[in-house]
Protein backbone atom coordinates (compact mmCIF):
# COMPACT_ATOMS: atom_id res chain seq x y z
CA UNK A 1 0.00 0.00 0.00
CA UNK A 2 1.42 3.38 -1.34
CA UNK A 3 1.61 5.89 1.76
CA UNK A 4 2.66 9.59 2.51
CA UNK A 5 6.40 8.97 2.46
CA UNK A 6 6.03 6.69 -1.00
CA UNK A 7 3.88 9.61 -2.50
CA UNK A 8 6.62 12.31 -1.36
CA UNK A 9 9.27 9.65 -3.15
CA UNK A 10 7.68 9.59 -6.33
CA UNK A 11 7.04 13.23 -6.45
CA UNK A 12 10.43 14.25 -6.32
CA UNK A 13 11.81 11.67 -8.89
CA UNK A 14 8.97 13.06 -10.72
CA UNK A 15 10.79 16.59 -10.54
CA UNK A 16 14.27 14.94 -10.98
CA UNK A 17 14.03 11.23 -12.37
CA UNK A 18 17.79 11.36 -11.69
CA UNK A 19 18.04 12.38 -8.83
CA UNK A 20 19.99 9.96 -5.79
CA UNK A 21 18.23 8.64 -2.81
CA UNK A 22 20.59 10.77 -1.03
CA UNK A 23 18.51 13.79 -2.99
CA UNK A 24 15.02 12.63 -2.81
CA UNK A 25 15.85 12.70 1.74
CA UNK A 26 16.88 16.03 1.24
CA UNK A 27 13.75 16.94 -0.95
CA UNK A 28 11.36 15.25 1.18
CA UNK A 29 12.74 15.69 4.58
CA UNK A 30 12.78 11.66 4.89
CA UNK A 31 15.51 9.37 5.61
CA UNK A 32 18.00 8.25 3.04
CA UNK A 33 18.22 4.70 4.03
CA UNK A 34 14.62 5.24 4.24
CA UNK A 35 14.25 6.77 0.67
CA UNK A 36 16.38 4.06 -0.58
CA UNK A 37 14.44 1.16 0.69
CA UNK A 38 11.13 2.76 -0.40
CA UNK A 39 12.70 3.15 -4.01
CA UNK A 40 13.57 -0.20 -4.48
CA UNK A 41 9.94 -1.56 -3.03
CA UNK A 42 8.46 0.98 -5.42
CA UNK A 43 10.54 -0.77 -8.19
CA UNK A 44 9.60 -4.06 -7.35
CA UNK A 45 5.83 -3.52 -6.71
CA UNK A 46 5.84 -1.79 -10.41
CA UNK A 47 4.55 1.78 -8.93
CA UNK A 48 8.17 3.15 -10.62
CA UNK A 49 8.31 1.30 -14.21
CA UNK A 50 11.88 2.51 -15.30
CA UNK A 51 13.98 5.54 -15.08
CA UNK A 52 14.02 7.19 -18.73
CA UNK A 53 15.19 10.45 -20.22
CA UNK A 54 12.81 12.85 -22.18
CA UNK A 55 13.89 13.08 -25.53
CA UNK A 56 12.66 16.04 -27.69
CA UNK A 57 11.37 14.50 -30.92
CA UNK A 58 11.41 17.71 -32.91
CA UNK A 59 14.68 18.16 -32.19
CA UNK A 60 15.35 14.93 -33.81
CA UNK A 61 13.52 15.64 -36.88
CA UNK A 62 10.38 13.99 -36.37
CA UNK A 63 8.54 17.51 -36.70
CA UNK A 64 4.93 15.28 -37.72
CA UNK A 65 2.80 14.23 -34.90
CA UNK A 66 -0.19 12.17 -35.82
CA UNK A 67 -3.17 11.12 -34.07
CA UNK A 68 -4.88 7.71 -35.40
CA UNK A 69 -8.39 6.58 -34.90
CA UNK A 70 -9.44 2.76 -36.28
CA UNK A 71 -11.93 1.02 -36.31
CA UNK A 72 -11.30 -2.87 -36.32
CA UNK A 73 -12.72 -5.93 -37.32
CA UNK A 74 -13.49 -7.49 -33.53
CA UNK A 75 -11.75 -10.58 -33.95
CA UNK A 76 -8.51 -8.68 -35.34
CA UNK A 77 -8.48 -6.37 -32.57
CA UNK A 78 -5.53 -8.46 -30.62
CA UNK A 79 -3.17 -8.93 -33.81
CA UNK A 80 -3.61 -4.91 -34.86
CA UNK A 81 -2.80 -4.24 -31.53
CA UNK A 82 0.17 -6.13 -31.25
CA UNK A 83 1.28 -4.77 -34.62
CA UNK A 84 0.59 -1.35 -33.59
CA UNK A 85 2.66 -1.99 -30.13
CA UNK A 86 5.57 -2.78 -32.59
CA UNK A 87 5.63 0.47 -34.42
CA UNK A 88 8.36 2.12 -33.09
CA UNK A 89 6.87 5.33 -34.18
CA UNK A 90 3.95 5.29 -32.02
CA UNK A 91 4.28 7.05 -28.60
CA UNK A 92 0.92 5.69 -27.33
CA UNK A 93 -1.81 3.05 -28.36
CA UNK A 94 -4.95 2.45 -26.61
CA UNK A 95 -7.95 0.34 -27.03
CA UNK A 96 -10.80 2.50 -26.05
CA UNK A 97 -14.64 2.67 -25.92
CA UNK A 98 -16.83 4.69 -28.46
CA UNK A 99 -17.16 5.34 -32.29
CA UNK A 100 -13.35 3.89 -32.67
CA UNK A 101 -11.33 0.49 -31.30
CA UNK A 102 -8.24 2.20 -31.02
CA UNK A 103 -6.48 5.57 -30.55
CA UNK A 104 -2.99 5.85 -31.26
CA UNK A 105 -0.19 9.14 -31.58
CA UNK A 106 2.43 8.42 -33.27
CA UNK A 107 5.62 10.67 -34.45
CA UNK A 108 7.27 10.77 -37.87
CA UNK A 109 9.97 13.06 -39.93
CA UNK A 110 7.74 13.81 -42.27
CA UNK A 111 4.45 13.59 -44.09
CA UNK A 112 5.48 11.22 -46.09
CA UNK A 113 7.07 8.80 -43.77
CA UNK A 114 3.23 9.39 -42.31
CA UNK A 115 1.53 8.46 -45.26
CA UNK A 116 2.99 5.21 -45.80
CA UNK A 117 2.18 4.03 -42.32
CA UNK A 118 -1.28 5.24 -43.14
CA UNK A 119 -1.41 2.86 -46.29
CA UNK A 120 -0.49 0.11 -44.12
CA UNK A 121 -2.98 0.76 -41.57
CA UNK A 122 -5.68 0.67 -44.34
CA UNK A 123 -4.55 -2.35 -45.88
CA UNK A 124 -4.71 -4.53 -42.85
CA UNK A 125 -7.61 -6.72 -43.31
CA UNK A 126 -8.77 -6.29 -39.90
CA UNK A 127 -8.74 -2.69 -40.04
CA UNK A 128 -12.16 -1.17 -41.44
CA UNK A 129 -11.55 2.20 -40.84
CA UNK A 130 -8.93 4.91 -40.10
CA UNK A 131 -9.27 8.31 -39.06
CA UNK A 132 -5.98 10.63 -38.83
CA UNK A 133 -5.47 14.14 -37.60
CA UNK A 134 -2.39 16.09 -37.80
CA UNK A 135 -1.17 18.08 -34.37
CA UNK A 136 -0.91 21.81 -35.02
CA UNK A 137 0.95 22.45 -31.80
CA UNK A 138 2.16 20.77 -28.84
CA UNK A 139 0.51 22.56 -26.05
CA UNK A 140 1.14 19.54 -23.18
CA UNK A 141 2.84 16.39 -24.38
CA UNK A 142 4.25 13.64 -21.55
CA UNK A 143 3.71 15.33 -19.10
CA UNK A 144 3.21 13.44 -15.49
CA UNK A 145 1.67 14.74 -12.50
CA UNK A 146 2.30 14.72 -8.74
CA UNK A 147 0.19 12.45 -7.21
CA UNK A 148 -2.47 13.46 -4.80
CA UNK A 149 -2.10 16.72 -5.23
CA UNK A 150 -5.13 18.90 -5.98
CA UNK A 151 -5.70 19.86 -9.59
CA UNK A 152 -4.15 23.48 -10.55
Amino acid sequence: MVDEIDRAVVNALLEDGRASARDVATETGVAATTVSRRMDELESDGVIEKYTARVDYGALGYDVTAVFQLSVDGDGLVEVTESMRDQHNLLAVYEVTGSHDIVAVGKFQDTDEMNAYIKRLVTDEHVRSVSTSIVLNAVREHEQFPVDEDDQ
